[in-house]
């Protein structure tokens, strides 16, 4: 196209934030916070327009020396394994601004601000191809997340702020350990495509596979390091929950593909039953915590971890059918959960309660509302003819064939979703009639139809037809495979 596309993608936002710093008026910065975002999403619907499906390479590349001396670049490149995030990113960010419009009521511009500012950071790692570049990314995003909780949160906002940054620091000073001693057993290169060529020790393997691998699950998070996410969920403002759940989750399940698996192949082969182990515990631990929860947003926030639960599963399965499932289920979870928790915030909004117990008869108050909830729910315990169906069946499939124990496991986290995701359907939408008259709720208006609609396209698009999604992804997937599989098993 001639043009830096990632680079316009990545740094969009932060044009658009320093554009907001001048704004004066509420109104001016959340429209222009909405007009970034969606020519930020523009940029991704024409990079996916321009993107070759028939390769593996990376796509849209740019490279430019950045500190010679320890042969750091600024490396931007995009596969078929990133271009779904990089888009799912952007989509949500508009969604994001949407679901704040009326929310955020205080020191709005410095929200919006930390909105386009966490933004072009997610987009930024999806997006490097440089291992201390990636790290930048990866790092920086605590500081506008820590401020989107800690500031705009609930009551115990703080506590949960702190939690989360604590976390997520620690996994990261790991992570940054592991990344100086690739680079000094990897021949002193961040590169992060020469460093996938490398065949390093097993030993080095094995430490490098650890280091990572509590980094990522804490992002996942995995059990037992999950912790901060519903302090996080329940104290967060919607468009915060909103990230939480579409992308920030995912970013450690992106670690395991684009560092653990081709970086470190043959630790991979040898520890997945250890990860498939984990994945199961996750899916079934999840699910009953979801079951026995009160609170909407909780509920959604712990069905989070056994939705992840299936992602990890499917990466570990290692074989074409679960990395293709946990793949489209990272950008189904970031669809539907996403949806779900933008729907406990406009509810929120108008009862200021999330106690499950308090809801009923919202049928017939808000129709609109509860129709599209349906949908959501329908989704997220993955119906057929939903998103979440394709990406499941794809894991449960490549999870069976890994392990016999494992797949039973996951299917007794699906039946365990079915249960709590329809209790709470039940509740809200069917019981006697309760916050419903007592509210006199509203339906959704304008702006929350704008907000749900794309959401409820993808549900059923990828549901009812997964082709275009998986064309995206196979070539990457199946090189990804060849690689684990060659190197993994060739020591």
């Amino acid at each position: 196209m001639g043009l830096p596309l990632l680079s316009l993608i990545v740094f969009t936002p932060v044009a658009g934030a320093a554009v907001l710093m001048f704004l004066r008026s509420d109104d001016a910065v959340r429209r222009t916070a909405l007009a970034v975002t969606i020519l930020d999403l523009a940029l991704c619907v024409a990079m996916l327009a321009s993107f070759d499906t028939t390769t593996h390479e990376m796509q849209f590349t740019e490279r430019r020396l950045w500190v010679p001396a320890l042969g750091i670049t600024y490396a931007l490149g995009i596969d078929g394994i990133s271009a779904l995030f990089v888009f799912l990113t952007a989509l949500l960010g508009s969604i994001c601004v949407l679901a704040s419009w009326v929310a955020i009521d205080r020191k709005v511009k410095a929200f919006m601000v930390s909105l386009l500012s966490m933004q072009a950071l997610m987009l930024g790692m999806f997006c490097a191809l440089d291992l201390f570049l990636f790290y930048v990314f990866w790092e920086a995003m605590l500081i506008p997340m820590y401020l989107i909780i800690g500031v705009w949160g609930g009551e115990g906002r703080v506590y949960a702020a702190f939690k989360f940054f604590l976390y997520t620091l620690a996994g990261s000073l790991l992570f940054l350990i592991g990344v100086i001693v690739l680079y000094f057993n990897g021949g002193e290169t961040f590169d992060i495509l020469a460093l996938t060529a490398q065949d390093l020790p097993f030993p080095v393997q094995s430490w490098l596979f650890f280091a990572f691998l509590i980094a990522f699950a804490v992002k996942v998070p995995m059990v037992p390091v999950h912790t901060w996410l519903p302090d996080a969920h329940v104290q967060a403002p919607t468009a915060g929950s909103i990230i939480l759940a579409g992308v920030l989750l995912k970013m450690g399940a992106y670690g395991f593909l684009r560092f653990s698996l081709p970086m470190l192949p043959e630790a991979s082969v040898y520890y997945s039953t250890l990860m498939l182990s984990l994945s199961a515990l996750a899916i079934v631990y999840g699910g009953l915590l979801a079951l026995a929860q009160d609170d909407l947003k909780k509920l959604v926030a712990y069905s989070s971890i056994s939705h992840m639960g299936f992602v990890t599963m499917g990466i570990f399965a290692l074989n074409l059918r679960g990395l293709q499932g946990g793949i489209l289920q990272m950008f189904n979870h970031g669809v539907t959960t996403g949806a779900l928790f933008l729907f406990v915030g406009l509810i929120y909004e108008r009862t200021h309660t999330r106690s499950i117990a308090e809801y009923g008869g919202l049928m017939k108050a808000a129709p609109v509302y509860t129709a599209f909830l349906a949908l959501f729910t329908l989704s997220s315990m993955a119906l057929p003819g939903t998103n979440s169906f394709i990406g499941e069946l794809l894991v449960l499939s490549g999870g069976f064939a890994a392990n016999l124990a494992v797949g039973a496991a996951a299917v007794l986290g699906a039946l365990l979703g079915a249960a709590y995701l329809l209790g709470m359907y039940r509740k809200v939408a069917l019981g006697p009639a309760s916050v419903g008259v007592r509210f006199k709720i509203r339906d959704v208006n304008a702006r929350e139809l704008a907000a749900t609609l794309p959401l409820a396209v993808f549900v059923l698009w990828v549901g009812l037809y997964p082709k275009p999604f998986l064309n995206i992804m196979d070539a990457s997937v199946e090189h990804l495979l060849v690689q684990v599989h060659a190197k993994g098993s060739g020591q």
